[in-house]
């Protein structure tokens, strides 16, 4: 079953000019064949042969998604990855697993790690109300602080519903603070009471973005580099400032538009303005880096033991011992072929990704270059990450 978790934030209005308008000619479509199924491994060398059903499984993600998809999996003794389509529009550049993209909600994951650590080192109790760190910020319009924990954020169960319209005050640069983004999330009334129910909601991890940021004197994308990015020797990673809107090369670039049928509109949605999603959302990574990175979680190299046990203790979703959960910044999946696999999905305008792990090492990560905002290709997202996990489960 997929968990649909992704909270949006997306323009009303996309302005046409600039569109490009994408019709395959038969040179193109001889060009994207060619470079479907084109599989780059790790040793031990294996064919694409050896991966059919996980390659087309990822190119019903294409069909639904951007015009290109990727997929980096494996084991703990050897990875592969495919590539269908392309990473830019009107070229044949098959995705690679070192090439960046926008995560998305995967980033929430990093922010996860990071109050963990710093409530940890600082005596800081994950049932503490949230009014005892930041008081005033949560304590209005119905909230009261003193009854949302910091665990209610992580988990969120807080009662603070998604933000279907948002609205907050940019700064004059097109950047936005933590401050303003909280404001907005909280204009909305509670969904439900702390603890009660599940409510995805953006809101509460720049919440949580605030408290990173009184704790630790450092705007949230530097302390999440000093907390989790860097002590983890994530290489390709970055948190980026405000108005810092582009991604380093080699970047997968990411789409904005609409299909209609064997027709694609697409509108470059590559550059962004990482603060509008901020700790919830603004991190840029690879594929192989973000198996890493959750790899680095269910090992216990990034948390302590005890940390680790409260992040897997779970809210339990859909049917009732279906075995899926949301931990504190961390989704668990019950596999259609027995076990468990941790991780996150995350989407922002251009890019759809998410990355599951099991503790006995297998690993899949997957993107598509677009996020539409409609007919969002969730069941081929589920099926290519259960497809790569599941071969591998004998």
């Amino acid at each position: 079953m997929k968990l649909k978790l992704t909270a949006l934030r997306f323009s009303l209005v996309l302005g046409v000019t600039g569109a490009l308008m994408a019709v395959p000619t038969a040179a193109q479509a001889q060009a994207q064949t060619q470079a479907q199924g084109q599989a780059q491994a790790q040793t031990p060398a294996r064919s694409t042969a050896d991966h059919s059903a996980t390659l087309a499984a990822l190119n019903e993600l294409k069909a639904g998604g951007g015009p290109g998809a990727g997929v980096y999996a494996g084991t703990r003794d050897a990875s592969w990855n495919l590539s269908t389509g392309t990473a830019t529009i009107n070229t044949n550049d098959p995705i690679g697993p070192d090439e960046y993209y926008r995560v998305g909600s995967q980033s929430k994951t990093f922010t996860a790690i990071a109050v963990l650590k710093l409530t940890e080192a600082n005596g800081i109790g994950l049932d503490d109300p949230i009014e005892q760190h930041l008081p005033g910020v949560v304590s209005v319009n119905g909230y009261d602080g003193n009854r949302i924990t910091i665990r209610h954020l992580l988990q969120h169960t807080s009662g603070i519903p998604v933000n279907g319209l948002p609205l907050a005050q940019a700064r004059p640069d097109g950047s936005y603070t933590l401050a303003a983004l909280v404001k907005d999330g909280l204009r909305f009334a509670p969904a439900s009471q702390p603890g009660a129910a599940f409510q995805y909601s953006n809101t509460n991890y720049e919440i949580l973005g605030m408290l990173i940021e009184k704790i630790t004197g450092l705007p949230v994308h530097q302390a999440v580099t000093q907390q989790v990015i860097q002590p983890l020797g994530l290489a390709h990673t970055r948190f980026p400032a405000p108005t810092d809107r582009a991604v380093p090369g080699p970047a997968i670039h990411g789409y904005r538009g609409t299909r209609i049928g064997s027709f694609f509109f697409w509108l470059d949605g590559t550059a962004f303005e990482p603060s509008t999603f901020y700790a919830s959302g603004a991190v840029i990574s690879t594929l192989r880096d973000m198996t890493a990175f959750y790899q680095a979680i269910v090992d216990g190299t990034a948390l302590s033991p005890a940390n680790l046990a409260e992040m897997e203790k779970t809210f339990e979703l859909g049917q009732p011992g279906s075995g899926n959960g949301y931990g504190l910044g961390m989704l668990k999946f019950a596999l259609p072929c027995g076990g468990t696999a941790w991780g996150h999905d995350g989407a922002v305008p251009g890019y759809y990704s998410q990355t599951l792990v099991t503790e006995d090492g297998r690993h899949a990560s997957v993107m598509t270059n677009a996020h539409l905002a409609t007919n969002i290709p969730g069941a081929q997202m589920y099926k290519t990450l259960t497809s790569a996990l599941c071969e591998t489960s004998s």
